[in-house]
């Protein structure tokens, strides 16, 4: 089934509304017309079933006809900071596949061993909305603005379970760190050239749990996306 997404202030009681880029893609592309049923995102936690009640030069208005709730989310919430990669393509390609594996918030970081000093906050922010509508999500995960490592250890919540992956750790790994019946996870990924030694002992002061992903040494992108499914996909 097609997605479409709405912000929540587009519904007001059992009335939505779907504009700009949504309303183009679901007239033009998808050729949806009045008297169409939808399934409509807030990318709050809400998931709706919609029925198009009349369409205009610029807007699809219509009225919810059932309210799924939260639908098709992890149970644990995950933070996925990630220091910029030299290829941007890498970065599209993580956001986009941890978005469909089920990450809350994704936080680009500079490091020492940070390269580029790129922002494309807006494609990745349209890049998480099209994978939370295409993997049938109705959370669309928030983009934070670009954050120095340092900063960013020192603000992390430290009610959650904090994890820094590092190709010099052999144990313990990240599974055994998680263990059950964790709720809110932090993961925090290097850059191509890893993190440096100093940084580690800097996490670590602050709070962060160095783990393993195992015996291979992964690329920056892959390790982002093994340490969010390992993270969301097991109990």
């Amino acid at each position: 089934m097609e997605y479409f997404y709405t912000p929540p202030d587009r519904i007001i009681g059992d009335a939505l509304v779907i504009e700009d880029e949504e309303f183009a893609h679901l007239t033009h592309v998808m050729r949806r017309s009045e008297g169409d049923h939808i399934r409509v995102v807030d990318g709050a936690g809400q998931a709706y079933e919609v029925r198009i009640t009349s369409v205009s030069r610029k807007s699809a208005h219509c009225v919810i006809t059932e309210r799924l709730g939260r639908i098709h989310e992890p149970s644990r919430e995950l933070t996925l900071a990630v220091a910029l990669l030299k290829n941007g393509s890498n970065v599209d390609f993580l956001v986009e596949k941890c978005t469909e594996l089920g990450v809350n918030e994704f936080v680009p970081l500079i490091t020492e061993r940070t390269i580029p000093r790129h922002d494309r906050r807006d494609r990745w922010q349209k890049l998480a909305l099209s994978a939370m509508k295409q993997s049938g999500r109705c959370v669309l995960p928030r983009v934070r603005p670009m954050m120095q490592f340092s900063e960013y250890i020192n603000r992390a919540p430290a009610e959650t379970l904090r994890l820094i992956p590092h190709e010099k750790i052999t144990e313990p790994s990240l599974q055994e760190t998680l263990g059950q019946g964790t709720k809110s996870v932090e993961v925090c990924i290097g850059p191509e050239g890893g993190f440096t030694d100093g940084e580690i002992l800097q996490a670590v002061s602050a709070g962060w749990n160095p783990v393993s992903l195992g015996q291979r040494r992964l690329r920056a992108e892959t390790a982002a996306v093994a340490a969010t499914a390992l993270v969301l996909l097991q109990p």
